[in-house]
């Protein structure tokens, strides 16, 4: 939205009755309706989703009924309502991709509606005017559907810009060791399988077993996720050093990261690099990965130590480095500078506006 507005455009964003309200020049933030009062929307594609994507058909309907829109921007499955949208008011249409459906594989349900968003994505793909990867993974599936849609890479910025004042850290960091002289270890993201949260947590026994200055601090997670885990830690003897915060405003987030000593990104699966890398090297804080191809999309040995997605590898990781602050300090400002340099807003706000340039200029294809 920012990106659009300071580019000259008056966006109205069309989303979910979940999540902050926030003021931008030229954007106005309409929220569907909520009859059912749902408070949370799983990551992915899910019923739920498609029960809300009934209403923003409906709603948005009624907005390119009442306003002429030059492009319309579906972001994940909302891409093809976007693209429909476009046909029938004669607008052209983006289609932004951020992940691979199929990382989020889970049971029979889940993997039929996986399957049938994958249907879904390739006629979105061959409809829209123009689509956005956020990594080369998701733009390389794009480009092999084998449509002439244009695909553009443009890459994923920290979830805020925020950058939090040095008292703001030092008080957020009291908050978060318990005892002194703590290494506060922190992961951020959905308990989603992708994630690897099983790793995570059958690593962190063997870490706090070989050391009593570690914390583990967890932002994420639902209430009731938070307590099955909580207890399998507590059966292994590990849970007084794992803090859970739950979920955190994303521009509280920086705080914490900022706050803590070495970030932790244990990831599985999946073919676009994870967005909380980016806040990870914004927070010029080291990062402890597992040695899967979408964390080396953007990642290499400069700025994260890398480990085998197996809990006795990512704990030996976590360990050496605890004990090594000087390549915490090295890596953590190689992070920092990949951030400054390219991973950053302005960046991100040229490649969007050659992108929308490019769809403007070349008018709604016939395919």
């Amino acid at each position: 939205m920012l990106a659009l507005s300071e580019s000259g455009y008056r966006v109205d964003l069309l989303t979910l009755p979940v999540g902050e309200d926030k003021q931008y020049k030229n954007v106005q933030i309409i929220r569907v309706a909520n009859p059912l009062r749902i408070k949370n929307v799983p990551i992915g594609p899910s019923l739920t989703k498609i029960f809300f994507d009934i209403f923003l058909f409906w709603k948005g309907l009624m907005l390119c009924r009442n306003n002429n829109y030059v492009v319309i921007h579906g972001i994940e499955e909302a891409g093809l309502i976007a693209v429909v949208l476009a046909k029938m008011f004669k607008a052209r249409s983006i289609f932004e991709k951020h992940s691979d459906p199929f990382s989020y594989k889970k049971g029979l349900l889940k993997n039929g509606i996986l399957y049938l968003y994958s249907l879904v994505e390739k006629i979105t793909v061959k409809w829209c005017d123009g689509v956005i990867g956020t990594g080369e993974g998701l733009v390389s599936q794009v480009n092999k559907m084998g449509y002439s849609t244009r695909a553009f890479h443009i890459f994923d910025i920290p979830s805020s810009l925020e950058e939090p004042t040095e008292q703001m850290i030092a008080t957020r960091r009291s908050t978060l060791v318990i005892e002194e002289g703590e290494c506060l270890v922190t992961f951020v993201g959905s308990f989603a399988l992708y994630q690897g949260v099983d790793l995570m947590f059958d690593t962190i026994p063997q870490v706090v077993s070989n050391s009593n200055t570690i914390r583990f601090v967890i932002v994420g997670g639902k209430s009731e996720e938070i307590e099955e885990r909580r207890n399998i830690l507590k059966q292994k003897g590990a849970d007084t050093k794992v803090s859970f915060l739950g979920k955190i405003a994303p521009d509280i987030l920086p705080e914490y990261l900022y706050a803590s000593d070495i970030l932790l990104s244990p990831r599985i699966s999946g073919v676009n690099t994870p967005l909380k890398i980016l806040d990870y090297m914004k927070a010029g804080k080291p990062i402890v990965a597992t040695d899967v191809a979408s964390h080396r999309l953007i990642l290499d040995e400069t700025t994260g130590v890398f480990a085998k997605p197996e809990p006795e590898y990512l704990s030996q990781a976590i360990l050496n480095l605890v004990s090594n602050k000087e390549k915490q300090e090295q890596l953590g400002s190689s992070g920092r500078h990949l951030y400054e340099t390219i991973f950053n807003f302005e960046n991100y706000k040229r490649q969007l506006s050659e992108c929308y340039g490019y769809v403007l200029s070349n008018g709604a294809k016939t395919k």
